[in-house]
């Protein structure tokens, strides 16, 4: 009678090539992400680092995000941390997943970004609108993927 959508994740994914190196990229966005995350996301309106020290396997932060004119507020955990290679945060009090990946592009320093925005779970007033929810989510990785890699090479071309 209604059709209240899936309970499938949604899921956008995103690819890039950066002119810079692995180490270069995994700097901007694992080590300085408290610096950077709102550079590259200006949805982010505060966050806040709930863990001393540096960002590693198991930081915690909260964030307050304006996506399309709705507030929300979420704690986030790094899940993954592997230098040059990978970093991974994962919703504690929303189910989400963010992934960066990283792969060297050999001979000439650059590296492919693959960023993934996983919506693992769907709220059952939000499934009416999950073809829109589906769309927003695929637009907001491919925005992120660019706009990391603008920001990269604008920082490597300055320190040039």
């Amino acid at each position: 009678m209604f059709n209240l959508g899936s309970t499938e994740p949604v899921v956008g994914k995103a690819s890039v090539s950066i002119s810079s190196t692995p180490e270069e990229v995994f700097e901007f966005i694992g080590v300085n992400f408290f610096t950077n995350y709102p550079k590259w996301s200006p949805e982010v309106v505060k966050l806040e680092r709930l863990t001393d020290g540096p960002v590693q396997l198991r930081t915690l932060a909260r964030q307050v995000r304006v996506d399309q004119g709705r507030r929300s507020e979420s704690k986030f955990r790094v899940t993954k941390f592997e230098s040059c290679k990978c970093i991974c945060f994962a919703g504690v009090s929303d189910p989400y997943r963010c992934t960066y990946n990283l792969q060297p592009l050999a001979p000439d320093n650059t590296t492919r970004l693959t960023f993934t925005f996983e919506l693992l779970e769907l709220q059952p007033f939000v499934r009416p609108f999950e073809k829109l929810v589906r769309v927003a989510v695929r637009d907001g990785a491919e925005r992120t993927a660019s706009n990391i890699k603008r920001l990269i090479e604008a920082t490597t071309l300055s320190d040039a």
